[in-house]
């Protein structure tokens, strides 16, 4: 039986273009996120078009998802840390 441990996120080291790495909180991720998608609604991916809501997409892509294509030659990607050893 897997450790409940492995499925905790402490935080998330955010990598974009010409940017240095972040560590943000699940919510600031998600603020992040709905941000972003707030400025792409006329080319989100074809997996968050019936999703409603900038919240909700961004929610959905921090559930399922590691990177947000941003354009071309550009990245957004996320990932979670454990903070503690």
């Amino acid at each position: 039986m897997p450790d409940p441990i492995m499925f905790r996120e402490d935080a998330f080291v955010v990598l974009e273009t010409n940017q240095p790495e972040q560590f943000l909180t699940a919510e600031e991720l998600l603020q992040k996120l709905a941000s972003v998608l707030e400025t792409m609604q006329d080319s989100l991916p074809r997996e968050l078009q019936n999703i409603p809501t900038s919240a909700a997409q961004a929610r959905h892509l921090l559930d399922t998802a590691c990177e947000l294509d941003i354009g071309p030659g550009q990245f957004l990607q996320w990932y979670a840390v454990r903070l503690e050893k």
